[in-house]
């Protein structure tokens, strides 16, 4: 071949490479009630990379009231047969989704960066943790077990208390992490015994199309118990509104913004039905003067920079003793400095969201903090939302990247002086997911975790979550756990039975 032919192809290839996903997401359907199909109006919206700012798919509209009763009533169909089932075989089917996840994390991490933006290694990390998931919830579905008590003045009397799945389920989930908060929703509902009618983000409904592929075509999961029901934006709140009134819904599981969340719980509680919200967070990032500084650091990074600033848990306020202000902060410009665009950090989701983070670094700048780094927008090649990695100093809690949920590259720091004030600041908002604090003082981690308002808190460490913890917030970030021993206790009944006569 010719070096000027091979020089043509190669980009070509390099496309098609990076397209193989293709291969997992049936074109141009979606699983609407038991079966891969366009929805009933025949109408498509299109899927960008924030990367590339280029359309890359076209998926149906499925947000018809037909297409959520087909999908709803399917499920209803479905479910009893799924519960039935012993906890062994429905273990087994989250077992073989995982082991298919797992068998096709290449092409699932090319399709998250596609849609998503992320950079490869924070797709694959994603992809690890959606199989964690599902392995975990396997072995407590195998662990859902009742209790026998006895009667405390009754002669001859038992009482016996069941956990049995509630019914049928509908999820929303988010863009930021495409296939974990999918298996996290989606694999506890079904090791409960449940069905689920799910409506993935309409910036990554990919994703959701393809870890349902897999789990309907290679993992034996019966396609009535998990519907994909792509929709636009402005679509949404149509389809909350089915979720929350349909009389065959029993619960609405949301991952979003708190505003959203308040929205679904109003409207759900008017139909008494169970939520699970996993709302907004403002995490604030204590260190402390006894602090490791070099660990402080590297678990600063890991917890604001990954998938660029844009999780719920990530590090939002910054709060540095004042005695190590100035060192924290170079060393931390400079750790900062060689994170590189496109290798460790992937773009915003959006316009909307880059203009959102340069609006609130702008606004910053102009009350008196200064970007001791990033501070601008940017680019690869000369396209994607992209925002150089920021440290903003001198900020002050009252401006609004020290009150608000930045969601975006950028750390601002904030100077304490003494340990009340530390705990009194990072429990100034409205938001209580998760906090961090970072001290060599055994007393003071157990002070101070003890006293932040949060439901997840790290102690020296700046990642957190895991499937085997429980997962949720306190205040305005939500209601409910996902995760942890008590995971599959969301999605089921208890029942006691009274059992008279036995003397």
């Amino acid at each position: 071949m010719s070096p000027r032919l091979t020089s043509l192809l190669t980009p070509l290839r390099r496309t098609l490479s990076t397209r193989a996903w293709r291969s997992l997401v049936p074109e141009g359907k979606a699983l609407i009630g038991g079966e891969w199909k366009a929805g009933s109006g025949s109408h498509m919206f299109p899927v960008f990379s924030p990367a590339k700012e280029e359309q890359i798919a076209e998926v149906p509209c499925a947000s018809s009231g037909e297409d959520l009763d087909a999908s709803i009533e399917a499920a209803a169909e479905a479910q009893p047969a799924w519960a039935a089932l012993t906890v062994g075989a429905r273990a087994r089917v989250l077992e073989q989704w995982a082991s298919k996840l797992e068998e096709n994390t290449p092409l699932l991490a090319q399709l998250i960066t596609a849609e998503n933006g992320k950079v490869d290694s924070d797709a694959r990390g994603e992809i690890s943790s959606a199989i964690q998931q599902l392995r975990w919830y396997a072995n407590e579905a195998r662990a859902t077990y009742g209790q026998v008590i006895p009667s405390t003045n009754v002669p001859g009397r038992r009482l016996m208390v069941v956990h049995q799945p509630i019914g049928v389920v509908a999820m929303i989930t988010p863009w930021n992490f495409p296939l974990s908060m999918m298996t996290r929703k989606v694999g506890a509902a079904l090791a409960a015994g449940c069905a689920v009618v799910l409506k993935p983000a309409d910036e990554t409904p990919l994703t959701a199309l393809a870890a349902a592929f897999l789990a309907t075509s290679e993992a034996g999961l019966d396609p009535r118990l998990l519907s994909i029901l792509t929709s636009p934006r402005e679509d949404a709140d149509a389809v909350g509104k089915v979720f929350c009134s349909h009389p065959l819904i029993r619960l609405v599981g949301f991952t979003g913004s708190t505003n959203v969340g308040k929205k679904l719980y109003a409207a759900a509680a008017m139909h008494m039905k169970r939520v699970q919200l996993e709302l907004g967070g403002n995490a604030p990032f204590i260190i402390f003067e006894s602090a490791d500084l070099d660990l402080a650091v590297s678990q600063l990074i890991a917890s604001k920079f990954r998938c660029s600033g844009q999780t719920c848990v990530c590090a939002n306020r910054i709060l540095v003793q004042e005695s190590i202000y100035e060192t924290f902060v170079d060393m931390l410009t400079t750790a900062v400095g060689g994170l590189e665009l496109g290798k460790h950090q992937g773009p915003l989701i959006n316009k909307i969201a880059l203009d959102k983070v340069a609006l609130m670094v702008g606004a910053a700048v102009r009350e008196g903090a200064v970007a001791a780094i990033g501070g601008k927008r940017a680019s690869v090649d000369g396209r994607g939302h992209f925002y150089s990695p920021t440290v903003l100093i001198n900020v002050a809690p009252n401006m609004s990247c020290g009150r608000e949920e930045i969601f975006g590259p950028v750390a601002p720091i904030i100077k304490f002086g003494t340990e009340a004030e530390a705990v009194a600041l990072a429990n100034s908002t409205p938001s209580g997911l998760a906090g961090y604090v970072f001290s060599r003082e055994v007393g003071q981690c157990w002070r101070v975790a003890e006293a932040m308002e949060a439901g997840l808190v790290g102690v020296n460490a700046g990642v957190v979550s895991t499937p085997e913890a429980p997962f949720g917030g306190v205040k305005h970030s939500g209601i409910g756990h996902e995760g942890g021993p008590g995971a599959l206790k969301e999605f089921m009944n208890t029942k006691c039975m009274c059992w008279a006569g036995l003397d």
